[in-house]
């Protein structure tokens, strides 16, 4: 895949900020949110020059479209991760109006979207975590660093007994896991979580003090599909329509758009207005 060069380090996590009043973000993905409305509301995001990504945190489908996105921004920046994004979805759609070739189209298309040896380099600053279960145990995985692959991306996206089990040294994960099952962890750093979830339902069940589905709603906001439609349709339809695809991708964009100024009164209009028909 072809990508700018020049990366734009300011919106990567772990960067300098060029201005004291970046936003930071902490963007978590529910596995009941549809991937293409999931890739309009991180498309609208990187738009948006007063926020920076620290780190994702994904279940289902979403954690392919973020390690899409971390790709992209290792590569080319914020252009990068669009064109990423939108190179990734027009594979998906493409796909599916085809006769696989293999029982599992996915893992083509993610080999083809994303070179997992850059998502280990240095320049991908993005902390990106891949939520998974473990097929036998029903015990969460995160996987993340060095312990990202191709298996364990397309683990976390796999379908709990609609589609096999991912093998992964030895032992067998899919997806579908759910935020209020994982195990406490100690309160994040000063930031802002975003849930992206399929209804509003999806991510507010209360759990143990600390864990993630906590903390977020308490010091963060969910965005949700008023449209809601589960993402594990994606590969049991006979076809994806591009146009439906940008239909979704528009709505997430728009729920983001609304948040970004209801939520961010710091963020111009200006910048608003600039940004909302750019697309790749």
């Amino acid at each position: 895949m072809q990508i700018q060069a020049a990366t734009d380090q300011a919106f990567i996590a772990g960067a300098r900020p060029a201005t004291e009043d970046r936003q930071l973000i902490d963007i978590a993905l529910a596995s009941d949110a549809h991937g293409a409305f999931v890739w309009g509301v991180l498309d609208r995001l990187l738009d948006e020059p007063r926020l920076s990504f620290r780190s994702i945190t994904a279940s289902g489908f979403g954690g392919i479209e973020a390690a899409v996105l971390a790709y992209g921004l290792a590569l080319g920046g914020r252009r990068g991760a669009r064109t990423a994004l939108t190179n990734f979805w027009r594979r998906v759609s493409h796909a599916s109006t085809s006769v696989a070739a293999t029982a599992n189209p996915l893992k083509s298309i993610l080999e083809q979207s994303i070179d997992i040896a850059e998502l280990h380099k240095n320049s991908c600053q993005l902390e990106l975590n891949i939520l998974t279960s473990n097929a036998r145990t029903d015990t969460v995985t995160i996987f993340s660093g060095d312990q990202l692959s191709i298996d364990a991306i397309l683990a976390g996206a796999t379908v709990p007994f609609l589609f096999p089990p991912v093998e992964i040294d030895g032992d067998t994960y899919w997806g579908e896991c759910d935020f209020s099952t994982l195990p406490a962890v100690q309160p994040i750093e000063a930031g802002h979580w975003l849930i992206v979830s399929g209804k509003p339902s999806g991510c507010m069940t209360p759990c143990a003090a600390y864990c993630l589905a906590a903390n977020a709603v308490n010091s963060g906001s969910i965005l949700f599909d008023s449209h809601h439609r589960t993402s594990a349709a994606l590969f049991t339809r006979p076809w994806i329509d591009w146009g439906e695809l940008t239909d979704m991708r528009d709505r997430g964009r728009q729920r983001a758009e609304d948040w970004l100024l209801a939520d961010h009164p710091t963020l111009s209009e200006s910048s608003v207005v600039d940004n909302k028909n750019r697309y790749v």
